[in-house]
């Protein structure tokens, strides 16, 4: 019998457990209001390494291995790692995985990689095929703006819209058993593009994408905005997430009560100036793996809805005057609810 619900989401029937996290982050973040549930803020964006992408490789494989130790857990004991990031061939995400022993499977969903990963793990465990499995991602800053945008010697200005990208890792440990937060259905978005060719407002390109997957999610589950305690996207920023509410609004379901973005949660733009907000792979992951993860544990959040979001253009691209299109998947997480 099909686990399919509706057009595009599939009900896990095994409850999925996540087992443990790890969130690791740079120094910016680590001096935001969030920065009280992260395991790790480093005090150097090098990490100790001589690159930028280096370091980032570098977190990452922190994040895994460290996560592994939190589930009491061996490193031959994890059946497969699946995980992504923003650079050209995975290199973060594949050189971390060269100094493990574990299968591993390279994801590309731009920021929305962390639901990326976190719905296919899921989508395994559901199916028998595996006892652990990671789903993690990673980014940086500086190794984002040196292969997107501009080398950070240039000093270019940055207009309202633009959003920083979070240095930051996040790995979740996905089991069978035990008392933990689990995955009970999951979303695959469908790519939308409406136009947007300003790289510098790719809250603006991405929020069509989490407006479609949020309402078929609703549509498909039959669940309302009012059924979860916490809806987050991934990292729209200030910008986006304002599109995404007044369009779900306007599709008949209003998230403004318990609606909130990574992005815009993660960073104090006041005293930060981080403009619309945060952004990347890491923003979702370490917000997720943090706040979200440890106020479920906690029993502040009981159910919530994570909606990564990802923008799926290139340098080439862009060069070439092509739109942005965007992507978005959801996944949703029970504790203490009966799984209902």
């Amino acid at each position: 019998m099909t686990k399919k619900v509706g057009k595009q989401t599939l009900k896990m029937e095994n409850k999925p457990r996540i087992i443990s996290t790890f969130s690791i982050v740079g120094p910016k973040e680590g001096k935001g209001p969030l920065k009280d549930y992260f395991d790790v803020i480093k005090n150097d964006d090098l990490a100790g390494k001589d690159s930028y992408e280096k370091a980032e490789s570098n977190i990452l494989y922190t994040a895994v291995t460290e996560s592994i130790k939190k589930a009491n857990l061996k490193e031959d004991d994890i059946d497969f790692l699946f995980a992504g990031d923003l650079l050209n061939q995975l290199t973060s995400s594949s050189f971390a995985a060269r100094d493990m022993n574990i299968p591993f499977l390279g994801l590309y969903g731009a920021c929305s990689t962390m639901t990326e990963s976190l719905s296919i793990a899921s989508m395994v465990m559901d199916g028998d095929f595996a006892n652990y499995i990671i789903a993690a991602t990673s980014s940086h800053f500086s190794s984002a703006e040196r292969q997107f945008r501009f080398p950070l010697e240039f000093g270019s200005q940055r207009p309202p819209t633009a959003q920083w990208t979070v240095t930051g890792s996040g790995a979740m440990v996905l089991g069978r058993e035990g008392n933990f937060p689990y995955v009970t259905y999951v979303t695959i978005g469908k790519v939308k593009d409406y136009g947007i060719i300003d790289a510098n407002n790719m809250g603006a390109a991405m929020a069509p994408a989490a407006v479609s997957t949020l309402y078929n999610h609703f549509k498909d589950t039959g669940r309302s905005p009012k059924d979860y305690d916490v809806i987050a996207t991934g990292d729209l920023g200030k910008v986006g997430k304002e599109i995404t509410a007044k369009l779900l609004k306007d599709y008949g379901y209003d998230i403004s009560h318990n609606y909130i973005d990574c992005g815009e949660e993660i960073f104090d733009n006041e005293t930060q100036g981080t403009d619309s907000g945060g952004s990347g792979c890491g923003c979702s992951a370490v917000v997720l793996c943090g706040y979200l993860y440890k106020n479920m544990l906690s029993g502040k959040f009981k159910r919530i809805l994570v909606v990564s979001t990802g923008a799926l253009m290139s340098t080439t691209s862009s060069l070439q005057g092509e739109s942005i299109p965007g992507i978005a998947h959801a996944v949703a997480i029970e504790y203490g609810t009966g799984g209902s």
